[in-house]
């Protein structure tokens, strides 16, 4: 057992790949440096957008909108309400596929593939709440001009264009009228005025964070700390939406560098990719990989794994959850031996407990 781990802890350290090598006090000071300069509007791998949203107000009660949700792979169309008790009603929810997640679509395609998905729930209400994933330049009137995609969502001509703005073209396209308030507003944000209103509980602050098929966080900052956006009442606050998947000055092994090469879109969101269910499977696949070039598996047994193609962070849950079942990496490993089994293990665990860590530090950095 300890030869075994020690093997593996040297292999992973070799690259950088090990959570020990990861300093949590000098992470977390580059992080904030990264968010004061995103604020101040100078050069940042975190651009600290502002969304013009407040994280005050009450919440209106029997008043229906439609909402929607792009996520990184699927869309989601209902109508919601909030009850006398300030309970939200959830009513006519869909699911649909994220358009351009298996292919390159259109700017024209893209949007009108989307406003599709509103048909059934079109009448119920003029406003749209749109829960939109992605990075966006956020104006008052509560639009956004989309910055980039990310999660393998492939639709470049989208790039520049205001999202509720087209949307709504799209809509009158479709004989569906083109006149809806939307609000624009990232999951991250939705989901800190979730937290605000659940069970009207107050608490002294309050952050949005998002580790699913991506991650991003925000929080709320006051408008004299955003020096590079002059305009703003300097009494008042404001959320913030961080873009942390884009955290770029931190530790990265050498083969997070190399990953993040053969991804669809190389360069972007690398914080993304050390931590995110859309990337953590696969950036394991390629350390096994590794680890299989160096000698940590048997012959047998580093051939199987070499050979694997798609490796979910799903795979990788289920080996952790029971290494001896009937998982595929378990039944590859078995063919070896414990030796082989143990080694898996402490790979896929090290490399968890490193996702971890790093989701430690970019929460510290909001909480500070």
């Amino acid at each position: 057992m300890k030869t075994i781990k020690r093997n593996v802890v040297r292999f992973l350290s070799g690259y950088g790949m090990d959570y020990q090598d990861v300093d949590m006090d000098a992470n977390v000071k580059l992080f904030l440096e990264e968010m004061q300069r995103g604020l101040a509007g100078k050069k940042s791998s975190l651009e600290m957008i502002p969304t013009y949203i407040s994280a005050e107000g009450d919440v209106p009660t029997h008043k229906k909108v439609i909402v929607a949700d792009a996520g990184g792979t699927n869309f989601r169309v209902a109508t919601v309400y909030f009850d006398h008790q300030k309970m939200p009603v959830i009513e006519n929810l869909k699911l649909f596929k994220m358009p351009a997640v298996d292919r390159e679509m259109g700017k024209t395609e893209f949007f009108r593939t989307m406003a599709g998905y509103f048909r059934d729930v079109i009448e119920v209400s003029s406003n749209i709440g749109f829960c939109f994933s992605y990075a966006v330049q956020m104006y008052p009137n509560k639009d956004g001009r989309l910055i980039r995609f990310s999660k393998e969502v492939r639709a470049e001509e989208v790039k520049g264009q205001l999202i509720g703005e087209n949307l709504n073209h799209a809509l009158d396209s479709l004989g569906m009228g083109g006149n809806k308030h939307i609000v624009l507003l990232n999951d991250t944000v939705v989901t800190l005025l979730a937290g605000m209103g659940y069970k009207n509980k107050v608490y002294s602050g309050y952050i949005g964070f998002i580790l699913g098929t991506g991650t991003n966080t925000c929080y709320v900052e006051k408008n004299c700390n955003i020096t590079k956006n002059k305009d703003l009442d300097p009494a008042k606050t404001q959320i913030i939406n961080t873009e942390s998947g884009g955290f770029a000055r931190g530790h990265r092994g050498k083969l997070d560098i190399a990953f993040d090469k053969s991804t669809a879109n190389p360069g972007v969101n690398p914080f993304e990719k050390m931590i995110s269910g859309a990337y953590l499977g696969p950036l394991f696949r390629d350390i096994i990989r590794k680890a299989c070039k160096d000698g940590l598996f048997s012959n047998a047994v580093a051939s199987q794994l070499t050979a694997i193609k798609d490796l979910s962070t799903k795979d990788m849950n289920e080996f952790m959850i029971y290494p001896y079942g009937g998982s595929t990496l378990a039944e590859i490993c078995r063919q070896g031996g414990d030796t082989d089994t143990l080694t898996m293990y402490l790979l896929a665990d090290r490399t968890t407990e490193r996702a971890a860590k790093f989701t430690a530090i970019n929460l510290s950095s909001m909480a500070i």
